[in-house]
């Protein structure tokens, strides 16, 4: 019998972010990072753990930033050139009451998704359409209109719009039953997704779910990796990316693994349905107390503090 002797690969995914919008609220504290290749990532169980992070070309694999609007990095994309990275871009069609900042932008947001497709091409721009919220404002026709609306706009600049449908978070409970916005079932999701199909298959656009347990498949609708080895793999041309699920992630995760290297309750969006993001007082508080040339998003380092140094991840493959 003939034994395969695993190969060992190091790799170091960095997240920006799930927990804030570090490309539209804190743009030019990430390029201060960048230029001195190092970031202090806050453990958020525990403010006085701080793990450093090397931003060096050669020890980052690929970025992943998540947004809700591109356009404090349009300008500045030269300082990524020697990173892999993509974007996911979330572009819905909330009014004022539930996304204050984004709805008075909206088409600007557009204009600016289209223009950086343009420049970095549509493998690396991910449309979310998420998350798809329910209430007496926000019914199924509402979601059926807008998203055919966007889909004209946004589908020849990228190749995949991902979704998800609003979990009532403990933590953010309290914000989203203000806006009478309720749990969805399976009825709720047949009726939209049978709407949804015919117009990405009339845009040519591929449809995944996020952290879903509920199975599209039929429709032809797959789990989302939105931190994905496959692409990230074929913008790296690296075909040893781990294919290690997350373990920081809920199960319905897809993700591989990442360090992601923002902070709750940071995000000044304040979008009103938000889980990472629930605490209008403490993201005031954070804003304030953010320095643009602190390595740390939130805060400075202080005494009592202890800094241990981050290594790239080793995995067997």
């Amino acid at each position: 019998m003939r034994y395969c002797k695993k190969r060992q690969v190091h790799f170091m995914i960095i997240s920006v972010s799930r927990r804030t919008d570090i490309p539209d609220c804190y743009a030019a504290w990430f390029f201060n990072r960048l230029r001195e290749k190092i970031v202090y990532n806050q453990n958020p169980f525990n403010k006085n753990q701080i793990t450093e992070v090397s931003l060096k070309e050669e020890d980052v694999d690929c970025f992943v930033f998540w947004t809700k609007d591109p356009t404090k990095f349009l300008n500045r994309l030269e300082e990524l050139t020697n990173y892999h990275y993509y974007f996911q871009i979330t572009v819905n069609a909330y009014g004022f009451d539930l996304e204050p900042r984004m709805s008075k932008k909206r088409e600007t947001i557009i204009r600016n998704f289209q223009e950086l497709s343009k420049i970095i091409g549509t493998k690396k721009i991910i449309w979310r359409y998420d998350p798809i919220i329910l209430n007496d404002k926000y019914d199924i026709d509402f979601h059926i209109r807008n998203f055919e609306q966007l889909a004209e706009k946004l589908a020849d600049y990228t190749q995949k719009c991902i979704i998800s449908f609003v979990d009532l978070y403990r933590t953010a409970k309290k914000n989203q039953s203000k806006h009478g916005i309720y749990e969805m079932n399976s009825k709720n999701i047949d009726s939209l997704i049978r709407n949804f199909v015919p117009v990405a298959k009339k845009y040519n656009l591929i449809i995944e779910t996020c952290s879903e347990k509920i199975d599209l498949s039929h429709y032809g609708i797959n789990h989302a990796k939105c931190i994905d080895n496959k692409l990230i793999g074929e913008i790296t041309n690296n075909n040893n990316i781990t294919h290690k699920k997350d373990p920081n992630q809920r199960k319905e995760c897809g993700c591989v693994q990442s360090i992601d290297i923002g902070v709750y309750n940071s995000c000044r969006n304040k979008c009103s349905y938000c889980y990472a993001n629930y605490n209008e007082g403490l993201i005031d508080k954070n804003t304030i107390r953010h320095n643009p040339n602190s390595r740390l998003l939130i805060g400075e380092v202080t005494p009592d503090m202890k800094i241990s140094r981050k290594k790239r991840n080793l995995f067997d493959i």
